[in-house]
């Protein structure tokens, strides 16, 4: 029997060093997530519709709540288990890089993002003059993935990967990474929110290519609050991660290289042009900004 227990205690040391290793606000996402859903089994609770992100619901009702309840609440078991592990190696490397203060305000800020897309999308499809598809305005979008999708899209471009495995079955570009990964759920899995995913994958892109830099602070905002007396406590725990530890750039858009940016400022300038604009002359303009 000594074999056993020996295997048994090594077992859990080594779950507790996975568990510390975790950084403060990751941990704090899983256990948050966790106790809502046991919470929720526990007393029966299985009323989604109120606290999932339902456009009608957020316009007609301003239930503006929604934004964050349907990031926290989960419809299964397999649901918050498969969120939440996803989220630990995904989290934990943005949190090193960016800090858990920064971090946190990301994950609100792409809360909000995900949500305005997600409005935006269902009303364009809702009343298109074309043909009117109302379905996206009573999709109910429950679960943590939506921001999961931007931290692949965040995490694949701080990485600077070439290339991405999709679950180790085959190798894909890193730029298209998160969109493979948004088909082959659609594809094998039922009830999942496609425009719930979508809107994750657009607020990350927006990320990254510095549509969102207005809105963030600079580093000095976020060592104000660290030093605030009310987060001392979390502060002075080995899993917090100090905004002024990490990489000071790690909110910043991170192009690959200057050519990636006259790309994208060749394309906006694409689209402002009038329509009458030679065509000939805007390929130039786009083949230009590719050969630099």
């Amino acid at each position: 029997m000594r074999p056993n227990i020996v295997s048994e205690a090594g077992l859990q040391t080594r779950m507790g060093q996975w568990w510390e290793g975790i950084p403060i606000l990751t941990s704090a996402v899983v256990v948050v997530c966790g106790i809502i859903y046991l919470a929720c089994l526990l007393v029966g609770y299985d009323s989604f519709a109120e606290v999932c992100f339902w456009p009608s619901a957020v316009i007609s009702r301003f239930q503006v709540y929604r934004i964050f309840t349907s990031i926290l609440f989960h419809g299964s078991l397999l649901h918050v288990l498969f969120n939440m592990l996803a989220l630990v190696p995904l989290g934990s490397e943005l949190e090193r890089i960016m800090g858990s203060v920064r971090l946190l305000y990301i994950i609100v800020l792409l809360a909000v993002s995900n949500a305005l897309l997600h409005l935006l999308i269902a009303l364009l499809v809702a009343h298109n003059p074309l043909h009117p598809y109302p379905y996206f305005m009573d999709e109910c979008a429950i679960g943590f993935s939506g921001i999961l999708f931007s931290m692949i899209v965040m995490e694949t471009s701080l990485s600077g990967a070439q290339t991405r495995s999709v679950f180790g079955l085959f190798n894909v570009p890193a730029k298209w990474y998160a969109l493979i990964l948004l088909v082959v759920f659609q594809l094998v899995m039922t009830n999942v929110s496609l425009l719930g995913h979508l809107c994750g994958i657009l607020s990350g892109f927006a990320y990254t290519y510095g549509l969102f830099n207005v809105l963030m602070p600079g580093t000095t905002f976020f060592s104000a609050i660290e030093s605030s007396t009310w987060l001392s406590t979390c502060v002075r725990r080995p899993k917090f991660i100090m905004c002024t530890g990490g990489n000071g750039a790690g909110y910043l858009p991170t192009f690959k290289s200057n050519s990636d940016l006259q790309k994208w400022s060749a394309f906006w300038k694409y689209l402002g042009e009038p329509f009458f604009v030679d065509a000939t002359e805007r390929e130039l303009s786009l083949c230009s900004a590719s050969d630099r």
